[in-house]
Order: C-alpha cells, then structure tokens, then sequence
C-alpha cells in the first residue's frame, strides 16, 4: 500500500489554489508536482505551497510518473482535454466540476479512463462534506417518506465584465456550468437519476451567456425539482427536500453548508452542526485517495454514469435555449 498519495495540480488559478489547501490538511496525501503553461504562475504557485516538482506545460505533469493523480482545475473548456492527457499517460484524475463543457466531451472523458484502467471522478466536492453525508443518510432511512419536492438555488451579484471568464462565451461562461451545476446534480442525487422531462428559463446577458435561469424538472413518479442558477442576482442558498412525511433542509450555503435540520411532521425540528474541517477539499481529496489504494476506477459517492447523465441534462438545457458555446 502507497504511504502518500502523491498528487500533482494541473493550473494555478483560484481554484487550484483552493484544492492546494485542503490537500494540507491530509496526513495520507501529498502535493508533489504542479503544471502551468506560464513559468512564473508554475513558480510562485510551488513556493506558496511547497511543491517539488514544477512543469511548464501540462504534458510535463501528465508524464511525471512520480504522480499518482492529478486534479485538474483548469476553466472548463480545457477540462476533457487536460483530463484525457492525464489518463493517457497513466495518471489518475479529479476534474474539477463540471465535468467537461458538454456530454460528447465527457463520454470521452469516461471512456478514456476506463480504456486504460484508471481512476476519475467529477470534483462535486460538496457531496462528501458532512452535513451532505447526513442528508444522504436521512434519505437512505426513509426519515421523510416519498420525496416528493426539492428546491435549490445557487445564485450570486456580479458586474459585468465582458473579458472575464464568468461573462465569456469562448470559456464556457454564464450562469449554468459555473454554479447551476450544483443544483442539477443535488437533484441528481436525490432523486437518483436525471428526470423524465423539463422546462427551463433563462435571461440572456449581452455577452451571450446565461445571466439568470431557473429549470423545472419532473421525474417518473411525478416528483418535481425546482432549480435556479445566477450571476447576477443574489439568491437564497439554503435546499429544502418535501416528502411525504417531512421536510430536510440543508443549511445556507448548501454547496459547504455546515448544519442539517430534520423536520418530521408533528415532532420538533431536529438540527444537527457539521463544521467542515479544514476548507472542505480535503473530504474530495481523502475520498479519492481511499478509491485508489482500494484499486476502485470509480467513486460510489460520485460515480462516472451519473456525471453523465448530469452532463446530458445540462445539454438537454442549454438545446431549450438554443445556447452553444464557442468551441462547440
């Protein structure tokens, strides 16, 4: 058995950044190795973090065989390629949600990995922090009966900046894969599956990207999730999951909440305070690092059909509005 997992990071923008941090916090996990089309960006990020092996290029990292896998934390256009790089050359990968920009990409992704027997999961980190474990938990015992209803909103207030990414059409910008993701796949998860049918909104900003949207779906049994997703407006972030016999609500910001509360129809609301050790990236982290010592290709909690399935959804939208991106 590996003593460390040795982990290399493939971009250095906010969000590797962020993966970095949490990497910190685990005893069984190591940051070894970074990669970055630009050498000062490669060299300021490995002496903020300590990292021994620095690479210009990406195909430098993917070929280090010091690394066991890399987490990929590049803007989303590039994420099926650096991740198909990655698994060519025999590393494991984390790639940063979403997945890739559409389904095409993403199947390509999986295949990939399962081509040359390697490990890769969606980065939905939110789904292994524990206030989520225990919503899952409830779930699982049936504590609210039929669930019949979710809500889910992800949205926040930013300016216009048509040279950012967030507001680029060319970086897979907008609304929708930036943080509706996360409430695409919440419903995913519990409801088990994408749903039977949908019907969505959306403003379109000047940039061409989707500024503000919110969908409806319907599954099979008739269950209903209703989702929202901004960039321009601050929503309510709190989740609320209706059955039969109750209501779960995951605490604001649902994404990294840190408290659950269970309300059974006629008892007292039961709430439960789940703080997050260290940033949260490390519960993703330690979770694909038991998932490879244990020889698994896949996670149980965020496994590779599902990521799919998320992604065909998100494709399924954005046809509604007839929004393609630059590199489709």
């Amino acid at each position: 058995m590996v003593d460390k997992i040795r982990w290399g990071i493939l971009g250095t923008g906010n969000i590797a950044h962020q993966f970095a941090r949490g990497l910190k916090e685990l005893t069984d996990a190591e940051l070894i190795a970074v990669g970055s089309r630009r050498p000062d960006h490669a060299a300021s990020f490995a002496t903020e973090f300590n990292v021994p092996r620095v690479h210009v290029g990406y195909e430098a990292l993917a070929k280090d065989e010091h690394v066991d896998v890399v987490y990929v934390g590049t803007p989303h256009p590039m994420h099926a390629e650096n991740a198909v790089l990655c698994l060519e050359n025999g590393r494991h990968v984390l790639c940063e949600k979403p997945f890739t920009v559409n389904h095409k990409e993403a199947v390509e992704v999986v295949n990939t990995a399962k081509k040359h027997n390697r490990f890769l999961m969606e980065g939905m980190w939110t789904r292994f922090l524990p206030a989520t474990q225990q919503v899952i938990s409830w779930l699982h015992e049936g504590q609210i009966g039929e669930v019949r209803q979710l809500q889910a909103n992800f949205g926040f207030r930013s300016a216009v900046e048509p040279d950012s990414r967030l507001y680029s059409l060319e970086m897979a910008g907008g609304s929708l894969l930036d943080v509706g993701v996360y409430t695409v796949s919440m419903a995913s998860l519990v409801f088990g599956g994408p749903p039977a049918s949908m019907t969505s909104a959306v403003s379109m900003g000047e940039t061409g990207v989707d500024e503000q949207a919110a969908m409806l779906f319907q599954y099979k049994n008739g269950a209903i999730a209703a989702l929202s997703s901004a960039i321009r407006v601050n929503l309510h972030h709190d989740i609320f999951i209706m059955g039969t016999e109750g209501i779960i609500q995951l605490h604001s910001p649902f994404w990294c909440s840190t408290a659950a509360t269970l309300h059974i129809h006629g008892q007292e609301a039961h709430r439960i305070d789940l703080p997050i050790e260290g940033n949260g990236f490390n519960y993703e982290a330690k979770a694909v690092g038991d998932c490879i010592r244990k020889g698994f290709t896949e996670s149980s909690v965020m496994p590779l059909a599902e990521s799919l399935e998320i992604m065909q959804t998100l494709d399924e939208i954005r046809a509604q509005w007839g929004l393609k991106y630059s590199m489709e």
